[in-house]
């Protein structure tokens, strides 16, 4: 039996994002870009684009964070 909640099979092609983007300590944003990006398509190949479509918004996300920051030290 495939265990769909803990370590299913599309979260661990390798390691884990999850163990990735904690050990790098990358904020909710950074991490959900690589998630998408490293599990693209692989649960569904059908939501290949709709999960690369998502990483792209959390890319614009954390871009407009950053200039956020930047207008507040300016």
């Amino acid at each position: 039996m495939k265990e769909a909640v803990h370590s299913p099979e599309h979260y661990t092609k390798g390691i884990e994002v999850i163990k990735f983007t904690n050990s790098w300590n990358l904020n909710f944003p950074r991490g959900s870009v690589v998630k998408y990006i490293c599990r693209g398509g692989i649960k569904d190949p059908l939501t290949e684009i709709q999960d690369l479509e998502k990483a792209k918004k959390y890319i614009d996300f954390e871009i407009e964070r950053l200039k956020s920051v930047q207008a507040i030290r300016n």
